[in-house]
């Protein structure tokens, strides 16, 4: 005899306001309820027939067989080898393609530093892509759980439903009624037919809602998940183009600079004399050499020129350029932020000690690049105190930038910089220690800007929009 269980619908006599106890097959309830549940899973962790059939034997009692690799299995394994081998022919073209673009650009310093600054730009231009669906992507996923938590609460008000497609006799419920699709599908055509009863037909609409929406929900998931894909992809290969490029840069700066190393071990020691960022920057420009250099080159040059009153922003256009194309003072409102992030401190704020911000803070992705906001000559590159791993720019004109935070710095110091260069990479937590102090999950950048020594607000120099930003 088949076994039964009892629950409670309404029959025809539940139109006169009655209600009765009906009984339907237990296979049929555990069919509709098994559907609740799996209705609840994401689309990729929705288990195939033919693996629930071992685990359902064993719940009857069945002891459980010992069987062969699947062909599933075997085919799955063969398409994740191929996928592999696809990943390194594609990494090996790559590494091909590298090395002829940079054997392209030889000697020519004005195409290395181009390329430089374009890799960088599609670099931050992807983590921009990035983080824009990834915000997208939070309210959806949101939205997803409320709609399965609601389905989850509903399995009796599901499993009576699909009980009365069974009793109106029109047909069996679909034997693979475990995705909200066919769930929809079998609701919709129940109601086209009349075989929902009027008290039930509210709630089967309600039903069909719930599950459209899911189905709307889980679409624009998977489609927002394959352009993150496709994104994450890129900013992969772009990386290691980067990678690639200011390695060469770094090469030949080398062989300009013979002692460059020595100069960065001194740079270092110099560095552990002084307790201030104005007494390292006096220090750095005093005591090394290439710092010195870079000072004296800045002051030499002056600063340049305006065209029609106005900052002759073409000239950044020249990647050859030693000297800053546009006047520091003269910029504001240009520079583009150093790195994708939200402003987590303003100048002036209060830093949590007593004291006020003299720069601003940015929370980032792990691993962001990190770009000069403006031209200038590296006078200082390496540790320094708790600010991690610092980074000033002497732009000119008795203006010097400050970064501070990164994980790594890949100028070295006396190097001339153009706007838009790639100069550092963020790690994947905070470096600076009062951002550590203040519990920042994320990583921070913190971007001071100083006149003849005296930190000053870098607001007026950020531009409002993107097309006002300076590029080189």
């Amino acid at each position: 005899m088949q076994a039964t269980l009892d629950i409670h619908s309404y029959s025809d006599t539940a139109r006169r306001g009655q209600r009765s106890s009906v009984r339907i097959p237990l296979s049929i309830a555990l069919l509709s309820a098994g559907f609740a549940s799996m209705t609840l899973l994401p689309a990729a962790a929705q288990v195939l027939p033919a693996q629930v059939l071992p685990a359902a034997a064993q719940v009857a009692g069945s002891p459980p067989e010992t069987t062969a690799t699947s062909p599933d299995a075997i085919k799955q394994r063969e398409q994740e080898l191929e996928d592999t081998r696809a990943q390194q022919k594609s990494a090996a073209e790559l590494q091909q393609k590298l090395r002829a673009d940079i054997a392209a650009i030889g000697q020519d310093r004005s195409k290395l530093n181009q390329r430089l600054i374009d890799i960088a730009g599609q670099v931050r231009g992807i983590e921009t892509r990035i983080g824009d669906a990834e915000v997208r992507m939070r309210p959806l996923d949101t939205r997803e759980q409320q709609i399965r938590s609601s389905l989850d609460s509903r399995r009796a008000e599901i499993v009576e439903v699909l009980a009365t497609l069974q009793r109106a006799g029109r047909r069996m419920p679909p034997a693979l009624l475990v995705r909200p699709e066919d769930a929809l599908q079998s609701l919709r055509t129940a109601m086209l037919l009349g075989a929902v009863v009027p008290e039930l037909r509210g709630r089967a609409e309600k039903l069909a809602g719930d599950l459209g929406e899911l189905i709307s929900v889980r679409k624009t998931i998977a489609s927002e998940r394959d352009k993150l894909a496709v994104d994450r992809d890129s900013l992969r290969d772009d990386q290691t183009r980067l990678a690639a490029l200011i390695d060469e840069r770094q090469r030949k700066q080398s062989a300009i600079e013979k002692d460059m190393e020595a100069e960065g071990a001194r740079a270092i020691a110099l560095s552990q004399q002084v307790d201030s960022l104005q007494g390292l920057i006096a220090k750095m420009e005093q005591d090394l050499k290439s710092a010195a250099q870079a000072a004296a080159t800045a002051s030499l040059r002056g600063a340049p020129g305006n065209l029609n009153g106005k900052p002759n922003v073409g000239g950044l256009k020249d990647s050859a350029r030693l000297s800053p194309a546009v006047a520091f003072a003269s910029a504001k409102g240009l520079f583009a932020l150093p790195v994708n992030g939200v402003k987590i401190r303003e100048f002036g704020s209060s830093n949590g000690s007593g004291g006020v911000e003299k720069g601003i803070s940015l929370s980032t992705r792990a691993g962001a690049q990190v770009t000069t906001p403006c031209d200038g000559w590296v006078v200082y590159a390496g540790p320094f105190r708790s600010y991690g791993q610092l980074l000033i720019l002497n732009a000119g004109g008795g203006y010097h930038v400050l970064i501070a935070g990164m994980e790594r710095i890949s100028v070295n110091i006396g190097q001339f910089v153009l706007t838009g260069e790639p100069i550092a990479t963020m790690g994947t937590k905070s470096q600076v220690a009062s951002i550590i102090a203040a519990n920042a999950s994320q990583p921070v950048l913190y971007v001071e800007f100083r006149k003849d020594g005296t930190p000053i607000d870098p607001g007026p120099w950020w531009a409002a929009n993107e097309g006002e930003k300076v590029r080189g």
